[in-house]
């Protein structure tokens, strides 16, 4: 525990460093496609029955908050431009000790994210397509995919992560344009445009509304893995802050829109044959099995995609975590020589996941508790991610404009209740699952730190360049 214990936080010069090679767009890719282009497809029919058909309302009141959060990030990013995203910013920016409560819970959300997604995806192919191949065997050939473009390095997943944009916007666009025509046919030009997704009289009760906006958080989830790449941007002060928000603004307005066509094309959300599947009976009245099916498939590559970005993600977590000693360096700092890639990082979540998997399984309900530990984790970090950049913006750095310091500060405090609320009142599954996962990273840090004796290290600023 010896080499945990160091209050510096210099970085040596040999320490391993990752190289500068995406671009503003290459973050913005990378982080639509953690949180998914469909992100609101899958939340479509629980959503509408949980707001009494107000889901595009709900969308655009999360995003609010949301986006406040994502500008919390963002410029939290610009004043530590390091591979430790929340980590760092509550660690440096609000309390040491609390920033590593904050690495340990996002650990928990990211790790947790690649295993929702491998979850469904190897669930649907054992029971719709490949139902002779076991379970195990496909939740194996599920991680192999998600793991290896990873091990090629980051231009490689960039990559990948551009050609999975591109599938699954194909699938969505062809939605819209049959949607459009199809309203246009039957509606003429009051199909298009209405005010009902937005406001109906007979059926809006804030309380509903209010519920179901606390589970249309969801649809944001990993716009903050944008990031976890702080030190893989090129001028990180200014593409990390512009991609996050645009990450946001994108799943809000997109995610909206087709929540929107779902609306008008099936305005009566109780007549809808199977909640979990919705938007997919949308697709089917216009455009048939076809459309069906490809939205089908454009959720199993949505997932495969959001579990390529979070096991990065995640490696990139660890990456900053180890490099600062407050895991083993060793194995959580190496970085592969012809790639620069965390190797044994991408290797250990790969690991996790499967293992993950396969336990959850056996209890019952793994996709459904997984993604209640995700947002345990997400609310927890974004809640203290705000305070910090409350705290940094009220008093530490403070603009000449009382009226500009203000703004900001009140917008961070505003974010951080918001998330704190949304945090509180999670299931009680998560909330006990949760907690023993902080009550773990509390005795290490206890242990790591000779019983809160000693300020654990955190990573590094970084330059900027």
């Amino acid at each position: 525990m010896e080499q945990v214990l160091s209050q510096a936080p210099t970085r040596d010069a040999g320490a391993p460093h990752l190289r500068r090679v995406l671009t503003l767009w290459d973050l913005v890719f990378y982080g639509i496609v953690l949180t998914q282009p469909i992100a609101s497809v899958p939340l479509f029919g629980v959503a509408q029955k949980l707001s009494n058909g107000h889901y595009v309302t709900t969308l655009l009141l999360a995003m609010v908050p949301m986006l406040i959060t994502a500008f919390s990030y963002g410029r939290m990013a610009a004043i530590y431009p390091s591979a430790g995203s929340a980590y760092t910013y509550v660690g440096k920016g609000l309390n040491a000790y609390l920033g590593f409560l904050v690495g340990w819970a996002v650990l928990l959300d990211y790790g947790v994210t690649p295993l929702v997604n491998g979850v469904w995806v190897a669930i649907v192919l054992h029971a719709r397509y490949l139902p002779q191949v076991p379970f195990v065997v496909g939740m194996f050939l599920v991680i192999l995919i998600m793991v290896a473009p990873n091990l090629r390095g980051i231009k490689t997943s960039a990559l990948s992560d551009k050609i999975l944009l591109a599938a699954m916007s194909f699938v969505a666009v062809i939605f819209i344009g049959l949607a459009i025509r199809f309203l246009f046919n039957h509606q003429s030009w009051s199909g298009l445009f209405s005010t009902q997704p937005f406001y109906n009289p007979r059926t809006f009760a804030i309380h509903t509304v209010w519920t179901a906006t606390s589970y249309s958080v969801l649809t944001y989830f990993g716009f903050e893995g944008v990031t976890t790449l702080s030190e893989d941007a090129h001028n990180p002060k200014r593409n990390v802050l512009l991609a996050i928000v645009l990450v946001c603004l994108f799943t809000g307005v997109f995610g909206g829109f087709l929540a929107y066509l779902g609306q008008r094309v099936w305005p009566d959300w109780q007549t809808l044959p199977n909640l979990e599947t919705a938007f997919m009976d949308v697709c089917a009245r216009v455009g048939g099995p076809g459309l069906f099916h490809a939205m089908g498939f454009c959720i199993l590559l949505a997932d495969i995609g959001g579990g390529l970005a979070g096991i990065l993600g995640a490696a990139r977590l660890l990456f900053g975590m180890g490099r600062d000693n407050v895991l083993p360096r060793r194995v959580f700092a190496h970085l592969s020589p012809g790639s620069s890639t965390p190797t044994y990082n991408i290797l250990i979540i790969g690991g996790i996941v499967f293992v993950g998997a396969i336990a959850l399984a056996h209890v019952g309900n793994a996709f459904e508790h997984a993604g209640e530990l995700q947002n345990y984790g997400a609310f927890f970090a974004f809640m203290n991610v705000n305070l910090a950049a409350f705290w940094q913006f009220a008093f530490v750095r403070p603009h000449r404009s009382k009226l500009r310091t203000c703004i900001d500060s009140g917008l961070s405090l505003f974010g951080a209740v918001f998330c704190g609320i949304m945090w509180w009142n999670l299931d009680n599954v998560a909330r006990v699952v949760g907690g023993i996962w902080f009550l773990m990273g509390i005795g290490y840090l206890a242990l790591a730190t000779r019983g809160f004796t000693v300020r654990p290290r955190m990573i590094g600023a970084g330059d900027s360049s």
